[in-house]
């Protein structure tokens, strides 16, 4: 209890956070929590208790829902860790804490936590694999660092011992520049809008947004949690609302965006605006006597629904580059994102799509925010949590791998425990996987520290991380797993086999074993040297030679490699060139990047031979029917990536009235309404043949980028001609027509048989 005084009374006067362990049995440091909480003088109401029991008399959440604590404000938060540590939820709760409270951390004896395994192990133990092997090392590497970092008090509670009591005596701190209002020359936006900022970095940050007033605006704003970003995305949303312009607002989940709409909502109250809402609890649409405010989920805002004139994109790094290209067509837009933190990887968002952004011919004011809001800059919870959860992590800086070249990168297995003793390392080759992907969270690097179904490999350029691959064991399963999985049941981290089986049917799809490679990534600087194939060409001599080591555990050869990834032309390109190829494409979008994801093989062993044929045989016979329904708005050109990724092609059995039409089909004799199978039928051997023949045998591809549009747009997903002339920038109708009647005509030349290719002569 004094511990806990103190450490409160010393947070209040920094207006930081500190941190308190009590380490022992549940009931006991159940009981020591209160206590605590009493002598720091934190009231129930302004507690939340995350864990299994409600021994509080609080606001309490399981921790599978500490996602409901993001955007609020909390003078104490205590995470009852005995039954699960979620890393995805530590860090969660963490940012919760205003300045001058406790985050407090309820945990097993500290000394045996790393070997007792919980219910966050047990989403480790991906089959064939059991919790005992699971390891410990990230629990390890917290409590680690709970003794190492400044601001967190460690309490024995079984002992009544304070192994640190976690004061800082900080120095006197300068005070903070308060908030700017410019003059009103220099401003669009309400002078309410700025008197609402809390500080400087708000102000001066609302000022960029003005941008949005005007076509063609566009702002980034960057910063870490904390800093106020989504609620500045709000004063300027209600300001734009107030100056009667339509807004559209986005975010991965709408609990994202509820900092802008409260904003919004109580700026607009400031100006006596009359304010409709759909739901005052969790308002999607704001509405004033002329402008409104209003979400939408990301798959939907970003085709611009009802034309606003601005859009806000709030929390943009947890978002595929791909889907946020779509937003440059906006009248205006502004993109808020998490520097560090697992909203998103907001350093993937700096490199990958700033390079769109360069590429646009839009102007971009960019926006960094630093100085926090709910605490005071460099508070010591913010500071221990950052490197526990490598929220900060980032690959080398450029001039290290700056002359990687193949010839001078090394293949290594990076085995948890030496980057466990390897802290650069770590942050290298983490931080080069949160660059890699938009999904990549604290869970993953307990994944990496202690799944054992998952491995890593990297290349090294004098001892850096300059490529790396997450890996990920699948199959080799039982009779028994198999017949459930088939019969409905999920299987933990086994996707390519579920998929295989439940939707596809083969209930024989899990007894082989192989590596699904989970993330690649190669450091930007490093880019299109062939470092990204290489480590594939590297890690495929293993998985098919079996030569593992005692480091890794990696003994046995792999029957197949795979991947499963959002699909889009370049990636299919990318893998498809490393050998990879097309068995499936989900009939479905992912909610989040918008995309349908494609499934690619590799196959190393004569079992893995057989699982890839079959599934390539099935994929081509129900292609056809899937792009007609399911896949009739697939892009065209990811329709044409996966399509000639295909190992094989389809038979081509017409019979001969079917040939005198196609043949006729290029002047007008035959029509493509009368039998549209024929020319599907054509069309899909076209598109599947990796070889095939030219006309004119001068080496160029049968069909131009264009015409293979065409056929996937028009034969093989049935849209109608006005739309398929519109899309492809055909003069009219006719022409487009015309158009079809010459691709059928060079197919026929390719394919067809004598007395096809005779036909068509004969209306030459």
């Amino acid at each position: 209890m004094e511990v806990a005084a103190a450490l409160r009374a010393e947070a209040r006067d920094c207006n930081e956070r500190r941190l308190l362990v009590l380490a022992g049995q549940p009931e006991t440091t159940r009981a020591r929590a209160a206590d605590a909480l009493e002598a720091a003088g934190i009231d129930d109401a302004e507690t939340t208790l995350v864990g299994p029991e409600p021994f509080l008399n609080c606001e309490r959440f399981d921790a599978d829902r500490a996602s409901e604590l993001l955007g609020q404000t909390r003078t104490a938060v205590v995470y009852d860790a005995h039954e699960s540590l979620r890393p995805n939820a530590l860090g969660q709760l963490v940012g919760a804490v205003e300045g001058g409270g406790l985050f407090v951390l309820l945990a097993p004896p500290l000394s045996a936590w790393p070997s007792r395994r919980d219910d966050f192990d047990e989403t480790l133990a991906v089959p064939p694999f059991e919790s005992g092997d699971v390891t410990g090392h990230f629990r390890s590497r917290v409590i680690e660092t709970l003794y190492a970092h400044r601001g967190v008090a460690v309490v024995d509670v079984e002992r009544d011992s304070v192994e640190s009591d976690g004061l800082t005596d900080p120095a006197p701190r300068l005070a903070s520049p308060d908030p700017a209002v410019p003059d009103r020359e220099d401003r669009t936006f309400p002078v309410e809008a700025y008197t609402a900022c809390l500080t400087r970095d708000q102000s001066e940050t609302l000022v960029a947004m003005e941008a949005l007033s005007e076509p063609g605006g566009t702002v980034v704003v960057e910063a870490d949690r904390g800093r106020g970003k989504s609620s500045t995305a709000g004063l300027a949303a209600g300001s734009l609302a107030a100056s009667g312009r339509d807004v559209l607002v986005t975010a991965p989940q709408y609990r994202r965006a509820g900092e802008v709409f409260a904003r919004a909502r109580e700026l607009l109250d400031a100006l006596d605006e009359r304010v409709e809402v759909d739901d005052e609890t969790t308002p999607h649409l704001l509405s004033t006597d002329g402008g409104r405010v209003r979400y939408a989920p990301p798959t939907d805002a970003v085709a611009l629904p009802g034309d606003p004139d601005a859009v806000v994109v709030d929390e943009a790094a947890a978002l595929p580059v791909r889907l946020l290209s779509g937003f440059l067509d906006a009248r205006a837009v502004a993109f808020t994102t998490t520097i560090h933190g697992y909203e998103g990887a907001g350093r993937g968002f700096s490199v990958r799509f700033k390079d769109r952004l360069a590429e646009s011919d839009r102007t971009v004011r960019e926006v960094r925010m630093d100085e926090p809001i709910r605490y005071a800059a460099g508070d010591p919870v913010e500071v221990w949590a950052s490197r526990a959860l490598l929220l900060d992590a980032r690959p080398p800086v450029e001039p290290l791998i700056a002359d990687a070249r193949p010839e001078t990168v090394s293949y290594e297995p990076l085995s948890a425990e030496r980057l466990l003793s390897d802290e650069r390392l770590l942050r290298e080759a983490f931080g080069l996987l949160v660059l890699a992907h938009y999904r990549t969270e604290p869970d993953d690097l307990a994944r990496l520290l202690d799944g054992p179904n998952v491995s890593v490999r990297a290349l090294l350029h004098d001892g850096h991380v300059v490529s790396v691959a997450l890996l990920a064991r699948e199959g080799g399963l039982d009779a028994a797993r198999r017949a459930d999985m088939y019969a409905g049941g999920r299987i933990r981290g086994n996707m390519l086999p579920d998929v295989l089986t439940t939707q596809l049917r083969d209930e024989a799809a899990g007894i082989e074993t192989g590596w699904r490679v989970m993330r690649i990534a190669t450091h930007h600087a490093a880019r299109d040297r062939g470092l990204g194939s290489l480590l594939l060409e590297r890690i495929e001599a293993e998985a098919a030679g079996g030569s593992g080591s005692a480091e890794t555990g990696e003994a046995d050869a792999y029957d197949y490699l795979g991947v499963g990834f959002g699909a889009t032309p370049e990636l299919v390109s990318f893998w498809a060139d490393n050998g990879y190829r097309t068995v499936h494409v989900s009939t479905t979008r992912n909610d989040r990047s918008g995309e349908h994801s494609a499934i690619m093989l590799r196959a190393l062993s004569e079992a893995g031979e057989a699982l890839h044929d079959r599934h390539t045989a099935w994929f081509l016979e129900r292609v056809r029917g899937m792009l007609t329904d399911p896949l009739a708005d697939l892009d065209p050109d990811v329709v044409r990536a996966v399509l000639s990724a295909v190992e094989g092609t389809t038979r081509l059995e017409l019979t001969d009235w079917e040939w005198r039409l196609l043949a006729g089909s290029p002047h007008g004799a035959g029509l493509f309404d009368t039998a549209p199978d024929a020319f599907r039928a054509l069309a899909l051997r076209a598109l599947t043949d990796a070889d095939s023949p030219t006309p004119t045998g001068d080496g160029e591809p049968a069909l131009e980028p264009r015409a293979e549009r065409l056929l996937v747009r028009k034969v093989l997903q049935a849209h109608d001609w006005d739309s398929v002339t519109a899309e492809l920038d055909v003069v009219s109708r006719r022409e487009c027509m015309r158009a079809l009647g010459d691709v059928t005509a060079r197919l026929i030349e390719a394919y067809g048989t004598d007395e096809a290719q005779a036909e068509l002569e004969r209306f030459e």
